[in-house]
């Protein structure tokens, strides 16, 4: 039994620092994504801090009316979400394996 349970505590320790390295990793990963016709990029980190948001000059062209301001503010978040998706969707993949895996040899 005691065998076992340092079995099982090799395998935690090696699956927590794998999944630290793992995390590390997307940290360092960027994701962007474009919305409103591309007036609007965001990039974002693989653990989802957004590192920018990129304005198209001309959108400015003229004076804005309150309609062009909405759909400026809109295409934002919309940037904003869909790179903040591609982050997420790149953690699952990533993670997954160690997620879902439980611990090996335990059945658990």
């Amino acid at each position: 039994m005691n065998r076992d349970l340092q079995r099982m505590m090799k395998q935690a320790q090696k699956m927590a620092a794998e999944m630290q390295r793992v995390q590390a990793e997307l940290a360092e990963q960027t994701f962007e994504a474009s919305a409103g016709g591309g007036s609007v990029t965001a990039t974002v980190t693989g653990d989802q801090r957004v590192v920018s948001v990129r304005i198209d000059p001309g959108v400015f062209d003229g004076a804005p009316d309150a309609d062009d301001v909405e759909m400026l503010e809109d295409a934002v978040v919309a940037a904003l979400n869909s790179a903040l998706e591609r982050a997420r969707a790149a953690q699952q993949e990533a993670m997954g394996p160690l997620a879902g895996g439980g611990v090996p040899g335990l059945g658990v």
